[in-house]
């Protein structure tokens, strides 16, 4: 059986987490085994003992059948009776209490008709095929899924074949895991009477699985509820501390949560926005981590302010009112509506600031979003309400439309696994994982990953096992390797290379941290595995193949100057071209001197500087062209080098306490720049490049692509602009061209290389 005491959970009775959105005092189980057992049960009447599932259902689904609930009961107990709890209580009493807890949480009547009957075939003489024969396939198959998971062990020895089975039958449908959390609930709830040490193991599964199973389903009332009792067993000092300081704060005379609360009614009744304002009090595991961080608490710490509302609209509504009239802690505002979390939460955070230096956050949400922030996966109703021929995918499978990103994600680990351990470790690593990061697309979707993922997670999240062909990625805009670790609100490009038989790296498994990816990667090694004695393989996946040289990775491209053209590298090194010495120029003021530098590897431009030098150049090591903004330097013989302001090397002499001359950019525009193109390999690809280049009007002085490495091409231009202007739009023209993923100012070889 799957329950076996009924005395309140030791050391002490919990405080429930929240106030109940129906103010419905728990169940007297004493009483409701006695009623289960002599209420009336003629047919068509209601026994006494399901009333209160009877009316929590209809709170929810006011014409919901009932007759499925009547039938179910009677089965339920005539197939229990005589069975008894240990704490001597009849075992019915069981069932009814978890479908009770299913119905306050919204659960439509199917799934209740199951949660009553979810111990009829392991512990009677009831048969699945008598089930399903009573109340049809959707019951069938939810009671045989929760039969099934009562028979797996989740603690540190649990067989992950087992486990893994046990999944696959029941993981279809998210119902079957919401009867199991119930069930595991109302069996916490009373787990007193039994030993110390049977209590310690039962709570510890409970933390390490079952909690964490809540949190990705969404269900936060059980979660809650689950971690105080966890806690009570676990933890029993912290747990008595912590409710001594709940309950000396109810003792204060005045509450600054009441007090807010009112402040924010009366700001809303201003605004003219229907809102309802709940003080919501943290449960005492939230208490108990917020005294952990905050040390001594005070008065607001101790709860949180609900507004619902009744439309998206006006929850943005609420907040501009809060932001306007109060003192908002702007580093507090999180907006999980625009990008809900994995588990379907939707929800608006802010905190407002008191006089008093007092924080009180504030969560703001519609109804609806409240019933599934709390009830998550059961808030769904019936997922499978499609028609007949649409609800089974075969062999038992089940297409559930609504299904919770995590699962559909669980399901499909299971089945790429290349062994149940892989599976088993992988699964309770994610189980670990407390908190998700949200990513964005370049076409505007997102991607959820857990804290601390990689571009390599991103890889695999987008494309499954396209992402094999994954050569690089761009991080807000900027390039960068794919062992970069992503942060929250991250724009993530995934630049994929085009050869259908591409080949993960080894090393991406040290950058993984997905199940989705690990499993993959470790999939593909399993079916590839390396040639005794060979070496591992080049990191293509960190970008030390993007350029012909190691100072050319797609790493170490620098950013564009603040005040440069488009595209324009600041503190690039390069090898020195020949000066280009001259007179003054055309126009120029007596004195000036003009010049300008060539080369291929560099660029040209004219330059006038003050006073009378012998010549003129463009310094090699940050090749400045216009519009850059330059300083000049007189180095040996009179000459005067010109480098970018940004260039170290300009630092340096000024450092050094060179003599700084006066420069600008003569009138002659033209300029000759060097620029490389990084594509994938495809045909074609360097006549539409030089077409793109054409276009624009600049002339190609001379071109070098390097032979293709991991599909992809290296291209060096050297141009001659006849304005510098042009160079922005000659760099986007370039990058337009299907292939080709960044276009930048080269850098040039170092002297020797």
């Amino acid at each position: 059986m799957s329950a076996d005491a009924t005395n309140p959970a030791a050391p002490g009775a919990v405080v429930p987490a929240a106030p109940r959105r129906r103010a419905r005092p728990r169940l007297d189980l004493r009483r409701l085994g006695r009623a289960a057992l002599l209420g009336p049960a003629a047919r068509d009447r209601l026994p006494d003992a399901i009333g209160h599932v009877a009316e929590a259902h209809r709170a929810h689904f006011p014409d919901a059948d009932l007759e499925p609930l009547r039938r179910a009961y009677v089965l339920a107990e005539s197939s229990h009776r005589g069975q008894m709890r240990k704490s001597g209580e009849p075992y019915i009493t069981h069932p009814l209490a978890v479908t009770l807890i299913l119905a306050e949480l919204g659960a439509e009547t199917t799934t209740l008709t199951a949660s009553l009957l979810h111990d009829t075939v392991e512990d009677t003489d009831v048969t699945l095929d008598q089930v399903g024969e009573e109340f049809g396939a959707e019951v069938r198959y939810l009671v045989d899924g929760v039969t099934k998971l009562e028979k797996v062990d989740y603690g540190a020895a649990a067989e992950p074949e087992t486990f893994r089975k046990m999944l696959v039958a029941t993981g279809n449908d998210v119902r079957v895991m919401s009867i199991k959390l119930a069930d595991r609930l109302h069996n916490m709830r009373t787990l007193g009477v039994m030993r110390p040490e049977k209590q310690a193991r039962i709570a510890k599964v409970t933390r390490d699985v079952l909690i964490p199973l809540a949190e990705r389903l969404g269900v936060q009332a059980l979660k809650t509820e689950l971690e105080d009792l966890v806690f009570a067993i676990l933890h029993p000092e912290e747990y008595r501390h912590t409710r001594e300081l709940i309950a000396e704060n109810a003792s204060r005379p005045a509450d600054p949560l009441t007090e807010v609360a009112e402040q924010v009614r009366g700001v809303l009744r201003e605004a003219g926005i229907t809102a309802e304002v709940l003080v919501r009090p943290r449960h005492f595991v939230s208490v108990h981590r917020v005294s952990r961080k905050r040390g001594r608490l005070r008065g607001a710490d101790f709860g949180r302010l609900l507004v619902l509302v009744n439309e998206d609209a006006d929850c943005y509504g609420v907040l501009g009112e809060l932001h306007t009239c109060m003192t908002p802690v702007v580093s507090e505002f999180k907006d999980f509506i625009a990008v809900p979390k994995f588990n379907l939460y939707q929800s608006l955070h802010t905190a407002v600031a008191r006089e008093d230096g007092q924080v009180v956050e504030v969560l703001i949400r519609t109804h609806q979003m409240h019933k599934v922030a709390e009830a998550g996966v059961v808030a769904l109703g019936n997922p499978y309400a499609t028609p007949a021929e649409e609800q089974s995918a075969g062999d038992g499978e089940r297409v559930d439309p609504t299904r919770p990103g995590w699962l559909s994600r669980l399901l499909d680990w299971q089945e790429a696994a290349p062994d149940p351990d892989t599976f088993w470790s992988t699964l309770r690593e994610d189980l670990a994982q407390d908190r998700e990061i949200t990513v964005f697309r370049p076409d505007g979707g997102t991607l959820g990953l857990p804290d601390g993922a990689t571009c390599v997670d991103a890889a695999y999240a987008q494309y499954g096992e396209d992402a094999h062909a994954c050569i690089g990625a761009r991080v807000n805009g900027r390039l960068a390797r794919l062992s970069t670790v992503l942060k929250d609100g991250d724009s993530v490009q995934l630049l994929m290379g085009q050869d259908p038989a591409s080949e993960p790296s080894r090393e991406w498994l040290e950058h993984a941290h997905t199940p989705a990816a690990r499993i993959a990667i470790q999939r593909w090694l399993a079916t590839h595995p390396a040639p005794a004695g060979d070496e591992p393989e080049e990191e293509r996946d960190l970008g030390d193949t993007a350029a012909p040289d190691p100072a050319a990775t797609l790493d170490a491209l620098v950013e564009p100057a603040s005040d440069a053209p488009d595209g324009a590298a600041a503190g690039v090194l390069g090898r020195p071209a020949a000066d280009a010495c001259g007179g003054p120029a055309p126009g120029a003021p007596d004195g000036s001197v003009t010049g300008t530098r060539g080369g291929r590897s560099g660029a040209a431009g004219a330059v006038v500087v003050d006073g009378p030098h012998t010549a003129v150049r463009l310094a090699g090591c940050c090749t400045p062209v216009p519009p850059d903004r330059v300083a000049a330097f007189a180095v040996r013989g009179g000459v005067v080098t010109v480098h970018r302001v940004e260039c170290p090397g300009a630092a340096r002499m000024k450092g050094t306490g060179r003599p700084e001359v006066g420069v600008r950019w003569g009138d002659t525009t033209a300029c000759r720049v060097t620029l490389l193109a990084e594509s994938f390999g495809r045909p074609h690809l360097l006549a539409d490049l030089t077409e793109a280049i054409a276009l624009e009007g600049v002339e190609i002085v001379s071109a070098t692509v390097a032979p293709p490495a991991q599909q992809r091409v290296h291209h060096t231009y050297t141009l001659h602009l006849p304005d510098a202007a042009r160079l922005p739009a000659l760099m986007r023209a370039m990058r337009s061209v299907p292939g080709v993923y960044d276009v930048s100012r080269a850098q040039p070889q170092p002297p020797g290389a």
